[in-house]
């Protein structure tokens, strides 16, 4: 079902748009009614005959003409607006002509005006032009000899479509900044969909950094669980137990780590990388190389992230085995190593989604960073695994 006016959604500037509708329609209005009322007041001759019937018929074209303003710009054509306008010419040097007294040289003026608010630059001075000419003859005509003082009146109505374009200008104005205000409030809805599609992504990855090894772990260790029951072997099946436990407690502690990091703006490095060590067992593992700096938040959030998923990798991979980590800060880039040494309990075969190596390489290439991975094979850790993040300065 269309959504009507009322269901959509209304901004600033489209209750400025339709504010500014409402009131120049009233406006319009009142301006036609008092000008016809102030013409049949102060008129003169009206009547049904002669010249007064004459007065009466060209008052009501240049009213009919006047009215003209209480129609929308849509509704018609510049071509047939001009025609118009042409025809109420006449009718308002007709009525200056015809009639003695009172505002018979409103409808001129106003009807210029109207033609340099409605009709492009070029038919505006034309009309304007054509009804000065016209109500100064016509004056000129019916002035006594030597008194020519009323055909500057009539020549001067014209002069009111200068009031009408600058009218039309601040009328294009307004528009063009409504329709700016507009646009920029789709680029910021725009802008905020986007912010809102990026930070789903980053809680999908946080997500993902608790539950995907955790939940795989444990789940493999609960179809071994099962699997051994049937041979009635206990001590399989408390080992296999206790590794399920070992996993659920290593899944809360990261879930705690994930929530800390959702909720905080901008974590500490040093402090935060020393209680996720900690918390994993790994006691003063924690190595700081050069001038230690305040990293974006961003970035940091980046290396804490590759930081967890590599201890998480290690914890099931080489459990046992111990774990280094080491931030250098050099001139050029920030640079975090994260080394294990082999497993030296008995390691579990698991097939793992991939996704964590993905989630590493879509964080540091966020920040235009690199990320390298790979067995250690040299030096006290050979035998190993390492992970390796450089954030540029």
């Amino acid at each position: 079902m269309p959504a009507r006016e009322t269901d959509r959604p209304v901004g600033p500037a489209r209750w400025t748009s339709l504010d500014r509708g409402g009131r120049s329609a009233r406006s319009q209005l009142l301006l036609v009614v008092a000008v016809a009322a102030a013409g049949i007041v102060t008129i003169r001759p009206m009547g049904l005959g002669g010249r007064g019937l004459a007065v009466v018929l060209l008052f009501v074209v240049n009213c009919a003409v006047l009215a003209l303003r209480l129609v929308p710009e849509s509704a018609l054509s510049d071509r047939l607006l001009t025609v118009w306008l042409a025809f109420g010419v006449l009718a308002a040097a007709g009525l200056i002509g015809a009639g003695r007294s009172g505002t018979v040289y409103v409808f001129a003026f106003l009807l210029t005006a109207f033609a340099g608010s409605r009709l492009d630059t070029r038919a505006a001075l034309a009309l304007a032009v054509s009804c000065s000419l016209l109500c100064g003859g016509v004056l000129y005509v019916q002035a006594e000899p030597g008194r020519y003082a009323t055909t500057v009146l009539g020549l001067a109505t014209g002069a009111a479509v200068l009031g009408g374009m600058a009218g039309r200008s601040r009328a294009q104005a307004t528009r063009a900044a409504i329709a700016a205000a507009e646009s920029a409030e789709k680029a910021a809805r725009a802008e905020a969909r986007t912010a809102v599609l990026a930070e789903r992504t980053r809680i999908a990855r946080d997500v993902h950094d608790v539950l995907a090894h955790s939940l795989a772990g444990l789940n493999m260790q609960l179809e071994l669980v099962d699997a051994l029951i049937d041979t009635g072997d206990l001590d399989r099946i408390r080992e296999a137990n206790g590794r399920a436990h070992s996993l659920v407690k290593e899944s809360l502690r990261q879930a705690q780590w994930t929530v800390h990091a959702l909720r905080e703006d901008h974590l500490p490095l040093r402090e935060s990388l020393t209680a996720m060590l900690e918390s994993s067992g790994h006691h003063g593992a924690l190595t700081v190389v050069g001038d230690v700096r305040e990293l974006s938040a961003q970035s940091t959030r980046c290396l804490l992230r590759i930081a967890q998923e590599a201890l998480t990798n290690a914890t099931r991979h080489a459990p046992g085995g111990e774990v280094a980590i080491t931030v250098t800060f050099t001139e050029e880039a920030t640079v975090l190593n994260v080394r294990n040494r082999s497993a030296t309990s008995p390691v579990t075969a698991a097939a793992g989604s991939g996704m964590g190596l993905i989630g590493m390489r879509e964080r540091i290439a966020l920040i235009g960073g690199a990320l390298t991975t790979g067995p250690v094979t040299t030096g006290p850790d050979s035998g190993g695994w390492q992970v390796e993040a450089v954030i540029p300065r």
